[in-house]
């Protein structure tokens, strides 16, 4: 076990002490803070003295630079209280330790204040714990002589893991499988190795679901590893109060700018307006609706591109792609140097479940979101992943890889990944996570990955049943409406009666309910009768009418109501037509689609006429553009169909012998109960 597991585990050891008075799953709520205070106080040990004094000098109001270069960290504490103080003095450790929090810089505090610690003061001290738990932590040595900040990032790391397995039925609202993230860096990173080794680096990276930080903190792993070097900031915005306290916690602990992490919504309050990343990574909620922000999200989206949702909007369920696209509204512009070398430019990794891949039909705004994406070329690849994964869901999920900096060897295709069966059988459940994925499973997803970003087509690639490679065209499709000619045969039946007097059309057109009792009177001789031709029907039925002192109406309100009225479909019928052209059948209206680049003529002749030589294309008014077109152009990714493998059924005789050997074990079986 390595000196970060001994000491993480005897942090969380001190939960033994809440027992009985806490659910195990609440143990977080005071072992994480306490251990972001007991940091602080050890590493502010060495210049708390020249803090206390600098404060006392200076009479000025605008001090706090000068206290954090007094300090030397980006945080400093003007109480006199400290843990041996606090924990030296039983009677007043509730009253101490509360003005030892108030004496922290602002960052401290706005931290320490979303844990909502206070509450578990209160709480402890009613249970006679408080002094019990923070005698405990006074005794831990948390000082940079003891743990550095790199190990203490583990630390904590390793705390928060904890704190996310104790409390599964919820994990997955903040905390992604390390497993996962960790597959999901080195994809993102994956063509980057020699981009990212060169002399003083500086890279950004934003998580805008950032959790408890894990995808930012391994991402800066990943990179450090390439180049000891290269100088990491991270960036993360965050709406749940206490992950936001323990990613903010996390990255203070490590030495880094904890206020570059934003709390509040993405959506209606972008913590990162204007700015951009060379790299981005998210795992948003999966499905969620953003009903409470529509109002923001609709106006930025009347902007277009000028806002960060032009390309269109998803349905109200469902924010996963406006996560996406407030993500690529942050990335880098793609420039060219002095030496004419493409520069900038970002990568970014989101999780996504199945519907962003084909949810919504042709012109709707997944479709029209994902239309966008292709057509500029920014998919890169889909990696499929196991099911059972994550905490709080067993469903299936996706990595998708988008970049505005493809070479020129990979654009105008995009790579799909089927790395479903890369698993491992858990030996104990944690909610919904029932599969993990192997260390030695990533470096095969990840060596796939690497392949499959040098060729040409999937047939090249060693493992090219994992992989597919398609063209950008390939996912778009056009929609077309197909349509056959209304035929109907004209028949005056007992329903015909009710529906013409039930009808607000008849009655307005004949001039009221007398009139349509005489319209019914005149009308009932003809009951049973039939005709071939609408003509006919017009010519009988008028002649009933004139003969029972009712006028035929000529307005076309009343001889709609009347069509509908005695008029039945029949495939042997008349064709209906409407300004000499045939009428459509709403009933037999179907939808086709077509490939993107065929001609639809040409479909409509191979595919659809052999089989209804009456049919035809029909245009359809775009709601948007006010214009008539024959088809609708939409795009989706069908990435089961792609990787379907069809399985044959067995043989019948093979069925046939192993129902007759049942049939035979049953019958021994009846033979048994009988005889006994």
């Amino acid at each position: 076990m390595s000196k970060n597991q001994e000491l993480a585990d005897f942090i969380w050891s001190v939960a033994d002490l809440l027992r009985g008075d806490y659910k195990r799953s609440e143990y977080g709520k005071v072992i994480l803070p306490l251990t972001v205070l007991r940091r602080l106080d050890c590493v502010m040990e060495p210049t708390r003295q020249a803090v206390w004094d600098r404060a006392a000098s200076y009479t000025g109001e605008n001090k706090d630079g000068l206290l954090l270069a007094a300090s030397k960290l980006k945080f400093y504490n003007l109480s006199e209280q400290t843990f041996d103080t606090i924990s030296d003095d039983a009677a007043n450790v509730s009253k101490n330790l509360r003005d030892y929090i108030r004496g922290f810089s602002a960052e401290a505090t706005e931290i320490i204040n979303r844990y909502e610690f206070h509450l578990q003061i209160d709480r402890l001290d009613n249970a006679d714990l408080l002094y019990q738990v923070v005698r405990k932590f006074a005794g831990l040595d948390l000082s940079f002589k003891a743990v550095d900040n790199h190990d203490m990032g583990y630390v904590f790391e390793e705390l928060i893991r904890k704190f996310a397995d104790a409390s599964n039925e919820t994990a997955g609202e903040h905390f992604t499988p390390r497993e996962v993230i960790e597959l999901m860096v080195e994809l993102l990173l994956a063509p980057d190795d020699e981009r990212l080794n060169g002399e003083g680096q500086v890279v950004k990276i934003l998580d805008p679901a950032c959790g408890t930080g894990g995808m930012l903190s391994a991402a800066e792993e990943h990179i450090r590893k390439l180049n000891r070097r290269v100088r990491v900031n991270l960036f993360g915005q965050e709406l749940n109060a206490e992950s936001y306290a323990i990613c903010r916690s996390d990255l203070l602990l490590k030495g880094h700018t904890a206020k570059n992490i934003r709390f509040g919504n993405s959506f209606s309050q972008d913590g990162h307006h204007g700015e951009t990343f060379d790299y981005m990574l998210a795992n948003p909620p999966f499905g969620v609706e953003w009903k409470k922000v529509e109002k923001v999200v609709r106006d930025e989206h009347t902007r277009g591109h000028d806002g960060r949702f032009g390309a269109g909007l998803p349905r109200i369920n469902d924010g996963s792609l406006l996560f996406l696209q407030h993500m690529m509204s942050k990335m880098q512009p793609l420039k060219k140097d002095e030496a004419g070398d493409e520069v900038g430019g970002t990568r970014l990794a989101i999780v996504f479940n199945g519907s962003p891949l084909f949810t919504g039909g042709a012109g709707s705004g997944e479709s029209e979101i994902r239309r966008w994406i292709i057509e500029h070329d920014y998919l890169e690849a889909i990696v499929a992943l196991p099911d059972q994964l994550f905490y709080n869901t067993g469903i299936s999920t996706y990595f998708w890889i988008v970049t505005n900096r493809k070479p020129a060897d990979r654009k105008g295709r995009v790579i799909l990944i089927d790395a479903r069966d890369q698993w491992s059988k858990m030996r104990k459940s944690l909610g919904e996570k029932r599969k993990q994925i192997t260390r030695a499973q990533i470096g095969r997803i990840c060596a796939v990955y690497r392949d499959a970003l040098s060729i040409a087509d999937d047939e090249t690639h060693p493992d090219h049943g994992r992989v597919k490679v398609f063209a950008n065209r390939n996912f778009g499709y056009q929609r077309i409406t197909v349509d056959r000619p209304l035929k109907l045969r004209f028949e005056l039946t007992e329903d015909s009666l009710t529906q013409l007097e039930t009808s607000a059309a008849v009655k307005k057109a004949v001039g009221g309910e007398r009139a349509v009792e005489m319209l019914l009177a005149a009308l009932k001789p003809l009951l049973g009768s039939r005709w071939s031709t609408k003509a006919e029907a017009w010519d009988a039925l008028r002649a009933a009418m004139v003969t029972g002192g009712v006028i035929w109406p000529p307005v076309a309100p009343f001889q709609k109501a009347m069509r509908e009225a005695v008029g039945m479909t029949d495939p042997e019928g008349e064709v209906q037509l409407t300004k000499g052209k045939p009428e459509p059948d709403p009933d037999l209206r179907d939808n086709e689609n077509v490939a993107l680049g065929e001609d639809i003529d040409e479909y409509l002749a191979r595919e659809v006429l052999p089989h209804v030589p009456d049919a035809w294309i029909s245009e359809i008014r775009n709601p948007k553009t006010k214009q008539l077109e024959r088809y609708k152009l939409g795009y989706e990714i069908p990435f089961t169909r792609y990787f379907y493998e069809y399985t044959p059924p067995r043989p019948l005789a093979e069925i046939d012998a192993e129902l007759k050997t049942l049939e035979a074990e049953i019958q021994e079986l009846l033979g048994e109960v009988t005889n006994g």
